[in-house]
This record gives structure tokens, sequence and C-alpha cells, in this order.
């Protein structure tokens, strides 16, 4: 135990973050040998979803329906974007931080010694505390990876892979090959696998036949029918599996090109497990119809338009970009951005560029991100190659997300569209006060 013992959560996580030299050290060994001596198990069906992309919606899809289903389900999700307790969600509750701290007493006296990162720390008092709630399913989602993440000490049921694209290529590999075959070392022998990545790589597909996993792939075990893209509610879509079929659905509560690949892997994870966990057609439809998730493409009412995203790779950003092209007509638009110092900011900036007429970068509360002036440079020696001509765009330095946000909009009007996206923390920092209703200086 610590000097003195921790007595609430802000404490605890204090003590986690002193433990390990490193922020990342992938590696099972030290969280198996905790979770044996807290005899840490499921004994309900787990669903472990991994991915470059999509697994916080494709978790959201599967605890909504679940929920609408009548089960007692449990979500662990990662990272937060405002305060911690919103990576451990129970029947649909964020959990409260009082009910985290026994757990975090059981690990700090399980772990005798062993120098388990934040991660690692905070990963295994949240699955005790799952693992303790008389859940009827767990929806467990991976930080980093799949083989060596933390999560992965729990044996999935149903591993479902979203979408592979390079991202954390210090700790995965340098191609989606190498990625691959990190994300599928979470399926398990003779279970069900769900890849709804619609062209996965050969790793994927080799290590699922390899230790003789139940591959399900999209566009071969399942596939949906429908026009994708949109913000068109009253649009319908189809979905089929090896058994089952589903007619006449609405589009996803969620907005974005890649929901509906999101939604058919998670109606092909459900499809694995309908003997345990038998979900009507209407718990989908009132399920997909209620999924809400802050952060991933979100639309904050009023003006000018204000669009929320942690999008923070360029995979995630092109997607971001299509649905931004979808939206119709904005004068202008402005884009609030901070990112991690390991991202690829200067094929975020491209890809952006065509749809940028200002930007607003900003510092973020972490040594781990660029600073603002750093992107802005990244920014400037990109310019021409960029396409961007002085007096088209503009580009300025901030100390946070609500700082930015609030010089965007103080140069917004109210016909503009004004885009806070990049790292959770730079959509947390717009978020910490709850969502925001703001509006620009011309209106009112």
């Amino acid at each position: 135990m610590p000097t003195s013992v921790p007595t609430s959560l802000s404490e605890w996580l204090a003590h986690c973050e002193r433990l390990h030299p490193a922020t990342i050290d992938l590696t099972l060994a030290r969280v198996q040998a905790v979770a044996e001596r807290l005899g840490l198990r499921f004994e309900c069906p787990v669903f472990t979803v991994a991915g470059t992309n999509g697994k916080g919606s494709t978790c959201a899809m599967l605890e909504a329906i679940l929920l609408q289903a009548g089960y007692r389900v449990g979500v662990y999700t990662s990272p937060h974007l405002v305060h911690f307790e919103e990576r451990c969600r129970v029947n649909g509750e964020v959990v409260q931080a009082d009910a985290l701290l026994p757990h975090f007493e059981a690990v700090e006296q399980a772990r005798g010694g062993e120098s388990l990162t934040y991660f690692e720390f905070t990963t295994l008092a949240i699955l005790r505390l799952l693992s303790v709630s008389e859940l009827d399913a767990a929806v467990l989602e991976v930080g980093l990876g799949g083989r060596l993440d933390a999560v992965n000490v729990i044996d999935a049921d149903c591993a479902v892979i979203t979408s592979i694209d390079l991202d954390h290529m210090d700790f995965l590999g340098p191609d989606r090959v190498s990625i691959g075959r990190e994300k599928a070392g979470i399926m398990r022998p003779g279970r069900p696998a769900v890849v709804s990545d619609p062209m996965p790589p050969a790793s994927v597909i080799e290590h699922a036949q390899a230790i003789g996993a139940d591959l399900r792939r999209f566009g071969h075990d399942f596939n949906y029918a429908g026009q994708q893209g949109g913000t068109g509610g009253w649009q319908q879509w189809s979905w089929a599996g090896r058994s089952k079929r589903y007619n006449g659905l609405a589009y996803p509560a969620l907005r974005g090109a890649n929901q509906l690949l999101n939604a058919s892997g998670v109606l092909a994870a459900l499809e694995t497990l309908h003997q345990r966990l038998p979900v009507t057609a209407q718990a989908v439809r009132n399920g997909l119809a209620l999924v809400e998730l802050p952060g991933r493409f979100q639309i904050v009412p009023g003006q000018p338009t204000l669009v929320l995203d942690v999008a923070h790779n360029p995979h995630a950003v092109a997607t971001l970009a299509q649905n931004l092209d979808q939206m119709g007509f904005y004068p202008r638009t402005h884009a609030v951005f901070g990112a991690m110092a390991d991202k690829d900011a200067a094929a975020i900036l491209r890809r952006m560029a065509p749809l940028v007429n200002a930007w607003y970068f900003t510092d973020l509360p972490t040594s781990r991100a660029s600073s603002a002036s750093a992107l802005a440079g990244l920014w400037r020696e990109s310019a021409g190659t960029l396409g961007v001509s002085a007096g088209q765009t503009t580009a300025t330095c901030h100390a946070s997300p609500m700082q930015a946000l609030h010089a965007a909009l103080e140069a917004a009007d109210p016909t503009d569209r004004i885009l806070v996206f990049g790292s959770f923390y730079t959509v947390g920092g717009v978020l910490e006060q709850g969502v925001p209703r703001l509006t620009a200086k011309h209106v009112g």
C-alpha cells in the first residue's frame, strides 16, 4: 500500500500514475499475475472489442441493444472525455467514484509490488467492479492493440474487430499486417470472432484459422443493404447474417458514414451469442435509435453549428471529412485542433485542408501532446503543399481547447460551422462544463 492510504478516487489515480516509469508497457505478464491473485473472472458472456476506429461506437451500440433487451450490462471503455468514472457503466449508468474505491484497494493489495502502469491498474480495478456486479453481459473495449492489452486478460466469448489502420505504430508495428496480428490476439480458440473491417489484413484471417476461432467476416458471413451516408433518419437498411435477418431498420442515432458498418458488426456479434443472450428485433430497433456517444461526430444545436469529434488519426479523419462534406453548405469552417505528439498531424492537416478556413491550434494538459505552436509550425511548413494560400486560411494558437473555441466563436458568423476535433483531451476540454450551447458574437 502507499505510505498513506488514498481515500478518494483522485488520490488513487495519482498513486497509479507514480507506480510505473512508462505510460505504456505492453505485456500481459504483470496483469495476469495480479488478476490471478484477485481471482478475477466473469460469469456472464463477454464481448471484447478491438480496432483502430469504431470501437467506442460498437461498444455503445452493443450496450444500447442489450439494455433494450432487458439485460443488465456492464461496459468498460477508454479513455474518458471529462471524468475518469465515464470509463465504467453498469446498467446504463456511469459508476460512482466511491464504488470504485474498494476495487482500487483490492488491486493494490493483490499486486504485491508488481509495477503496473496507470492503464493496467485502473483496468484491473474496473474489471473487478464489473465482475462482481451480477451482470448478464459485459462489453470491454481494448485500449491499445489487443494481444498485450490489459483487457485481454479476460477471455472473450465473442471478439469483435472493427477497423484496422495505421496508428500507434511504435507499439503495434509498421503496417496493417502487423497491427492486424496484434488486434487478432483477442480471439479465442473455438469462440466467435467478428471482423467488420471490409478488407482485413491477411494476418487477421490467418490467426483466426490457426487457433480455430469461429470467424465471421463482413461481406462473407454478414452484410447490410441500404444507402449509406447522410443524416436522413427516414432511410432504412437491412442486415443479414448466417441465421438471422433484420429488415426495415432505421439508421443508428450515431451520425457518420461508418456507423452502418459498425452496426453490422454489432448485429453479427449478437447473432453469435443469441442462444445465451436472445435479442428481439424490437430491441435492436430501439437500441440503435437511442444509442448515444459523446464526441463521435456530435452535433450541438445552436448557431453557429458546432461539431465535436475525437478523430485523431488519418483513417478517422478521412471519415470525419466525409461526414462534414455531407452536412451541406457553410460559408466558413473554423477548426479547433489539438493532438498527441505521436500522431501523424501532417496527414491530418493535409486531409482537412480543403474543408477548413481558419485553424485554432490548442495546447493540451498532458506532456504527451504536441504544443499549439508546434502544430501551427507544421501547418505553416505544409501550407504550400496543402494548397493553402495566404489570406484564404488563418491559424492561431491557444492555451486550452475552451480558449480556442471562444476565439472561434468570436470570429464566426451564425451561419458558419465550428469543428472541435483531435485528441480526447481536445473534445473533453470543451465538454468539461457540460455540452456547450454557445452563440456567435453576431447572434442576439
